[in-house]
């Protein structure tokens, strides 16, 4: 499937075309020097002329803390939580203004949506923030979307703007998630080091030999780096959102992305899309601890779709209550699931190895079958 193709059956299944577009950092603040007045004009005006053509677009947004740190004239990005958090708070200020005031010029309405990891860990808050970002969009409002940064713990981080984007994609079952960049796409080697790296323009989101060719790297106004973005890419395909890696520095780039042409690199979504509820459970950035499977339990959540029987689990590690998520670890170190567990920790520990049948005697009492069942589990 070309892209095209592949965006004509967005279309089809969403009835609406839907893009997140995401700019980072070092391409809003100009490395750092301040806001980019001039390229977030330009911005606005293509995400414009794509609402003009029955798009409907989310922002994505960097630049918070580096514009903070321009205003209070710091020079290099502070270590301290609580600095970057009073940053974030100042930057705030000057990238929402200056959305707002170039999106008016089209006669377009703006609105900050401040995000942080609990309202998407908790089921009734990331519904809340799912209806509030769709009644948006159906009211012909452009969100601007941004991690509150100024509350956010180390703990419960998004890690970067890219996670972030993917799972406003998700939120909003984008088509197509954007992300531009300071670099024309992947490439197969650094190009900085390597003068004959070679761009790739087509692949796989979720093929994990495009996670090898990336570098762990991250730039001085920013958090992501090359790796994050690829695996955002395989985050937003889970609601069957393809992502294209791009340079914002490009002239037209949203324009000639909308038209088809091959500009910078192209994940297209290899499976079909998970349904709303697993595509929560896939978004959880935390688990409350680990099981650890057996290599046919595994093979039998990847090959069957079945539940996780207690029986195939070999250890158990962490503090965890009935009802959260919890991570399921194969034999050779991975994680291949997440779910919502069916007991504690010191009750799965106490059944790991046993047939379902023997849970009664070891317990007690029986609650379920399943350690976890398979409508509250997904694969990763």
């Amino acid at each position: 499937m070309n892209v095209g193709e592949a965006n004509a059956a967005c279309g089809a299944r969403s009835g609406v075309a839907k893009w997140v577009v995401k700019v980072g950092s070092a391409l809003v603040t100009d490395e750092g020097r301040g806001l980019d007045h001039a390229r977030i004009a330009g911005w606005v005006a293509e995400l414009a002329a794509l609402r003009d053509r029955g798009v409907e677009v989310t922002m994505v947004s960097s630049g918070a803390v580096a514009e903070g740190m321009q205003r209070l004239q710091w020079r290099h990005r502070p270590r301290e939580l609580y600095k970057l958090q009073a940053a974030a708070a100042v930057g705030q200020m000057g990238l929402v203004h200056a959305y707002e005031s170039e999106f008016q010029r089209y006669g377009l309405h703006t609105a900050q949506v401040l995000l942080t990891h609990h309202d998407l860990s908790d089921r009734q808050r990331y519904l809340n923030a799912r209806t509030t970002l769709r009644t948006l969009l159906e009211l012909g409002v452009v969100p601007v979307v941004n991690e509150n940064d100024t509350v956010a713990t180390d703990e419960f981080r998004f890690g970067d703007n890219d996670t972030l984007a993917a799972l406003v994609a998700n939120l909003v079952e984008a088509d197509r998630l954007v992300i531009l960049t300071d670099q024309q796409g992947l490439f197969d080697s650094d190009p900085r080091q390597y003068p004959d790296a070679r761009l790739i323009t087509e692949g796989d989101a979720g093929d994990p030999d495009l996670e090898r060719l990336c570098g762990e790297g991250a730039g001085e106004y920013g958090r992501g780096g090359m790796l994050s973005k690829v695996r955002a890419a395989a985050r937003a395909a889970r609601s069957g959102a393809a992502t294209a890696i791009a340079s914002g520095r490009e002239p037209g780039v949203l324009e000639r992305l909308r038209r088809d042409e091959r500009v910078g690199t192209y994940l297209k979504p290899a499976r079909e899309p998970l349904g709303a509820r697993k595509q929560w459970l896939a978004s959880q950035m935390t688990a409350r601890g680990r099981v650890y499977l057996d290599a046919g339990a595994v093979r039998v959540l990847q090959e069957s779709g079945r539940s996780l029987l207690p029986v195939g689990v070999t250890a158990v590690a962490g503090q965890f209550a009935r009802g959260e998520i919890i991570s399921c670890v194969g034999p050779d170190g991975r994680e291949v699931a997440r779910g919502l567990v069916n007991y504690d920790a010191a009750e799965a520990d106490r059944i790991k190895g046993a047939a379902s049948d023997r849970i009664e005697s070891l317990l007690g009492y029986v609650d379920e079958p399943e350690l976890i069942h398979r409508d509250n589990l997904v694969l990763l």
